[in-house]
């Protein structure tokens, strides 16, 4: 009966470290973490400026990536090939909006050569 008590004894102990572990190490974690408020306080005021300034932008890019993450799930395809696809296509326009900018580029100095009279490296 002696070594049934001292199990017992035993299994109680470490049901109540294992409650005080898995219940008060996160509300500690809680009572010690700051809020975002009181992180803010403490910046300067340069960053607390630049802070504000920037705010509606984030929201602004995590909107448009969570509509754009909800446009992905739609698709039969998982979602991790979807948007390996979407890279893809934003990196090949981007690509042929450089190519057409540095076409346009090369075509205004072309004629700003010709209007003044200077000769055209083609002609050389």
């Amino acid at each position: 009966m002696a070594a049934q008590s001292g199990r017992l004894g035993t299994w109680l102990k470490m049901l109540a470290v294992g409650g005080v572990v898995c219940i008060g190490g996160p509300a500690f974690v809680l009572w010690v973490q700051p809020t975002d408020e009181e992180l803010f306080k403490k910046y300067n005021p340069d960053l607390q400026k630049k802070s504000l300034e920037r705010r509606y932008e984030r929201q602004k890019e995590f909107d448009d990536f969570v509509n754009q993450l909800k446009e992905d799930s739609k698709s039969n395809k998982s979602i991790w090939v979807v948007q390996e696809e979407n890279a893809r296509k934003r990196n090949a326009e981007m690509l042929r909006q450089n190519f057409l900018d540095a076409k346009e580029a090369n075509e205004r100095k072309e004629t700003m050569r010709r209007e003044s009279g200077l000769s055209s490296v083609s002609d050389s």
